[in-house]
């Protein structure tokens, strides 16, 4: 059976021949174990997609996700970085706009406008949904956090580019494009998508965005309801590239962050619109979502969404996932719950296996359950656990 094959069935809960395994890695993963510097990585769409695949064979995985969706357009650096300062601990680009980016070799790059008295992110208060919501990637906080940062984007002038299928730019396409060329046919590829309110929070920044739900919840409703269509667009334009499954990145909706109640009023509507219209195309939506949220399953499942990733448990979250599968198995698959932490700090060979037998065991009961780990691998997590993975699903996850 092969990787896709594999996966679909996981998640129509269906018994495979083994328990999937996918795992989401970090970018500092790519970083660490990729002969890639950090900005290739980020801003190169052929490197990139070279170390997806690299690191989704070297690990026997059965699919990955597709990180990094808006493909940078061809010899984007090469048109766009001038000069570059290497420090002992990163280096520095600069970019043609007069911008610079730090980068670190393991992590995150952190970027500086060249105006810093411009505007990073919306103003709630002056903002109309009516009018500016065609003009969101003029904003860096933003696009640097959804788009990742690609300059020239079209900005004022291109009314209604974030809704219309045909108004994306070519270059949008050029991952999965570069993709289908690398013989991965028996692999799972996962779209990712970010939720409205994900739009909604990087518009504004996290406080201000709170604060609106308090101060004036019309006009949040109203950004909202915008940026379904978006969501939507974005979602169907991957799926029509070749993704078998979506996933719907809905990171800051725990517990410990926003209460049931604004999950139920800023979340439950609006994530359905999406997940149905994904799931009308036959294609699988499943929830990325961190920290605690077994006090909001019930609510999850309100979305429409078919499954949960990452479930993570303490101490990054509040995950059961004998509890989840006992009381929302029927509706759900889980794909994650294997504490990444952990997964770090362990030594021995026979702690990983204690570890993820320990997993496995309680997610591959009535199937619904794809390996992975609670978030994303770390960027110093060492290859050999993550080769330990698939030998281990084979040999406690079989269904045979």
């Amino acid at each position: 059976m092969i990787g896709r094959e594999r996966e679909l069935l996981a998640m129509k809960h269906i018994e495979p021949d083994r328990v999937p395994v996918q795992c989401q890695l970090t970018m500092g993963h790519f970083m660490v174990n990729t002969p890639y510097e950090p900005h290739e990585i980020w801003f190169d769409t052929e490197i990139f997609a070279d170390a997806l695949v690299t690191m989704a064979r070297r690990y026997n995985f059965d699919g990955f996700l597709v990180l990094l969706g808006p493909g940078r357009p061809k010899n984007y650096l090469e048109e766009n970085v001038v000069s570059r300062k290497n420090e002992e601990d990163g280096y520095w680009l600069t970019w043609k706009n007069g911008d610079r980016t730090w980068f670190v070799w393991d992590d995150f790059p952190h970027h500086f406008p060249k105006d810093e008295t411009k505007p990073q992110r919306a103003d709630f208060k002056t903002f109309d949904p009516d009018k500016d919501m065609d003009y969101v990637d003029d904003y860096l906080g933003y696009l640097w956090n959804i788009r990742h940062h690609v300059f020239e984007l079209p900005g004022k002038g291109h009314k209604g580019l974030i809704t219309r299928l045909d108004g994306y730019p070519d270059y949008y396409s050029r991952m999965w494009d570069i993709l289908k060329t690398k013989n991965i046919d028996d692999l799972a590829l996962h779209a990712s998508i970010y939720s409205p309110l994900t739009h909604y929070f990087e518009l504004f920044g996290y406080e201000q965005a709170l604060m609106g739900f308090i101060m004036d919840p019309m006009k949040a409703h109203a950004i909202l309801d915008r940026f379904v269509d978006h969501v939507i667009t974005w979602s169907l334009k991957q799926i029509s590239w070749g993704a078998c499954a979506v996933d719907h990145s809905s990171a800051f909706v725990g517990s410990s962050f926003i209460s049931r109640a604004m999950y139920k009023e800023y979340v439950v509507p609006y994530e359905r619109r999406v997940n149905e219209a994904i799931k009308n195309t036959g294609c699988v939506v499943y929830t990325h979502t961190c920290g605690s949220i077994m006090d909001r399953l019930d609510l999850l499942v309100e979305t429409g969404t078919q499954g949960i990733d990452t479930l993570d448990p303490p101490p990054l979250g509040d995950g059961d996932l004998a509890v989840a599968k006992r009381d929302f198995g029927d509706k759900l698959f889980f794909k994650g719950n294997m504490d990444s932490v952990a997964l770090l700090e362990l030594k021995s060979e026979a702690e990983v296996e204690q570890m993820v037998r320990q997993t496995i065991e309680i997610g591959k009961q009535g199937a619904g359950f794809i390996l992975d780990a609670a978030c994303a691998i770390a960027p110093h997590v060492e290859p050999w656990k993550m080769e330990m993975l698939v030998p281990l699903a084979e040999k406690y996850g079989s269904y045979k």
